[in-house]
């Protein structure tokens, strides 16, 4: 018997997907499902929503080569993040994927390969991340100039990049620069462009190009420290659920879990849950993070433990072995148990592990 099971729902996905595509009607969607789609399944995910987006976005050629494998076969795929020799350019020309450019080297490979067919290639700028591509405007062009002379790319090439503080509301001047440095870059290129994430859809309506990839918005997570999911309008799509393994009466004093990291103040009852950080729940969640048992808020208790958890019930609880407990999802949003792990739910997400059962309906 599965134990802790992620639960995603199909149509919250969907739902998301619309009040997305309200936001930006007239680009294009790019779905990110790099990273198992945020923890929630890459082939589910991506099958759910197969007529309903327009591209596909992973980090990896593998990811691109699962997907294309498990009959993703007519959207493109994008690679954020480029290819990493020579003989990934030989997949990326054979299975039709796009791929970022954010370098000379990878420009030169590009240059020097022989490939059956041109590839699709997107020049990868920095508009302020200071992770991948240039900011220098000389050099940008430089590179632009390269890919538009070889006969291994297709023209017109695309211009991507990320913004760094769309979802910080203090950096407003630093995010108005992105864009603008973008925008004025773009006025060079013939081809697609791509520049809003999450954030940039819900709050940067000048970042809407040809083409946006939601990522966690499109799993019912906001991108805000501000906002929550609920009044963007989006509704989670992973619930993770577990149940009770134990229960014991302890009295006032008595020391719970490693490190006796809790000491209870009353009498009272305290339930083990089958989960742990082993499944991918963080170890750092404090004494008093959230879960749900029987519909009610309860606190935890102790130190995670790699299997099970301990969560204080109260003195008079009637739960019992095998009742149901919630640990983010529908009823408690993620963001909240992400900020008292003092991490971002992202983070969460990806980090649930293969031995958690997941199911899709």
């Amino acid at each position: 018997m599965q134990c802790v099971t992620a639960f995603i729902n199909k149509q919250a996905l969907i739902d998301n997907i619309k009040v997305i595509k309200a936001k930006v009607p007239n680009s294009k969607i790019i779905a990110v499902v790099k990273a198992n789609a945020y923890g929630h399944g890459l082939i589910a995910v991506a099958d759910a929503l197969k007529e309903r987006v327009d591209a596909y976005a992973v980090s990896r050629i593998s990811e691109a080569m699962e997907l294309r494998r498990h009959g993703i076969e007519k959207q493109p795929i994008v690679l954020l993040e480029g290819f990493y020799n020579d003989e990934d350019l030989a997949y990326i020309s054979k299975f039709n994927l796009f791929t970022a450019v954010h370098d000379e080297e990878q420009v030169e490979a590009i240059e020097r390969v022989k490939l059956a067919k041109p590839i699709h290639a997107w020049l990868k700028i920095d508009v302020g991340m200071h992770r991948l591509g240039s900011h220098d405007k000389a050099e940008i062009f430089r590179l632009k100039e390269r890919l538009e002379k070889s006969p291994n790319v297709i023209k017109p090439i695309g211009l991507i990049s990320h913004l760094s503080v769309a979802d910080t509301p203090s950096h407003v001047e630093y995010n108005k620069e992105q864009i603008e440095f973008f925008n004025d870059i773009a006025k060079e290129f013939d081809g697609d462009k791509c520049l809003a994430n999450s954030a940039g859809i819900c709050r940067w309506p000048e970042s809407h190009t040809q083409w946006v990839r939601p990522g966690i918005i499109m799993y019912g997570i906001s991108p805000f420290d501000d906002e929550d999911a609920k009044s963007l309008g989006l509704k989670p799509v992973m619930t993770l659920k577990s149940r009770i393994l134990a229960t014991h009466k302890i009295k006032k004093g008595d020391k719970v879990g490693y490190g006796a990291y809790y000491v209870a103040d009353k009498d009272t009852t305290i339930g083990i849950v089958a989960i742990g950080y082993g499944d991918g729940y963080p170890r750092s969640a404090p004494n008093g993070t959230p879960v749900l048992v029987n519909g009610r808020i309860v606190p935890t208790a102790g130190h995670v433990c790699m299997d099970m958890l301990f969560v204080d019930l109260g003195e008079n609880a009637t739960d019992k072995v095998g009742d149901e407990v919630v640990l983010w999802g529908d009823g408690l949003p993620v963001e909240k148990i992400a900020s008292l792990c003092n991490t971002i739910p992202y983070e969460l997400t990806c980090h649930i592990m293969p031995r958690v059962n997941v199911e899709f309906s």
